[in-house]
């Protein structure tokens, strides 16, 4: 670790940001965010209640959504407290503990939902090209045993992440350009030689999230090469058509999350505004959008929604 000059003085706190500029109507702006929290716990808890409730969803497909479910709520509950803490009680500081704790759940969310994604994607292949052998291949024991390494190794790929922060003294500029903390944005504010934090941060990025964006590109190469291969049309459609919510959770998931790490580690100079903006949607979107997905593309689960409404 490089030395620190004596008159450099080490941060013990950062300061989050919310949006610049628009402090006198933080008010106003907690509004919505307090609605999309509230939609987010309810549409997501009304996924986890009525999958656990109707022993008709106990299938593969709706077991890996409870999954996603849960991951979501997850990443809402590592994030939302300060958001809506900056918003609405003008709380911007943040220890760096509590900051490297909150990258840890950010970074392990992201992390373990990118591998549910993956196993998502599995089910669906396995669906389609083998469906006699589906619920064969795809038990409850082994659903369950892929969930525990979907958590597994979130937790051994990102754990080093905070444990390699709090060797390092932290004595630049400690105002973080989100309301949240993140692993490459925390790193950069060390006062020594990040290059440890910055090769595993890429590697660990790009041996989970980005070998589980291939894996899927893969799959889907495989699933469209099977309905290719049936003779009826109406019957490739209808199996294209069970894969039309994976795919657009799939986008919702990665298409933020890439454009941030490549504005992050690669276009600096980019619009700060654009950053805060694509943060909230990072964090925000897939979760509050998730649970729609499903609910209107699984006629099951709409119809069992709409009975618990109509109840």
């Amino acid at each position: 670790m490089s030395a620190v000059n004596d008159t450099q003085v080490t941060h013990t706190v950062f300061f989050l940001t919310g949006i610049p500029g628009q402090e006198n109507v933080y008010l106003w702006i907690s509004i919505p965010f307090c609605l999309i929290y509230a939609i987010l716990i309810l549409g997501n808890s009304l996924i986890l209640f009525i999958i656990k409730t109707d022993p008709s969803l106990h299938e593969p497909m709706y077991i890996f959504l409870c999954m996603l479910a849960l991951t979501d709520l997850g990443l809402s509950a590592a994030t939302m407290p300060t958001i809506l803490g900056i918003f609405l009680f003008n709380s911007t500081e943040i220890t760096l503990d509590a900051c490297f704790t909150q990258l840890f759940f950010i970074h392990f969310t992201q992390t373990t939902e990118s591998a549910v994604l993956l196993s998502m994607a599995f089910d669906r292949f396995v669906a389609i090209s083998n469906p006699l052998r589906y619920a064969s291949i795809l038990t409850l024991p082994r659903i369950a045993k892929m969930g525990l390494v979907c958590v597994l190794r979130g937790v051994a790929v990102i754990l080093p992440l905070p444990l390699l922060l709090k060797r390092y003294r932290y004595c630049r500029d400690n105002v973080l350009s989100h309301s949240y903390c993140l692993h490459q944005e925390v790193m950069n504010m060390a006062c020594a030689d990040i290059t440890v934090n910055n090769i595993y941060g890429m590697s660990g990025a790009l041996s989970t999230m980005g070998l589980d964006a291939i894996l899927i590109f893969l799959s889907y190469v495989m699933i469209l090469k099977t309905v290719l291969s049936i003779a009826s049309r109406a019957e490739g459609l209808k199996a294209l058509n069970t894969c039309v919510s994976h795919l657009c959770i799939v986008l919702l998931f990665y298409t933020p999350e890439i454009s941030l790490t490549v504005i992050h580690r690669f276009m600096k100079s980019s619009s700060h505004l654009l950053q805060i903006i694509l943060g909230y949607v990072y964090l925000l979107v897939p979760p509050l959008m998730n649970p729609v997905v499903y609910s209107v593309k699984s006629k099951h689960l709409r119809a069992r929604l709409i009975r618990l409404f109509v109840k």
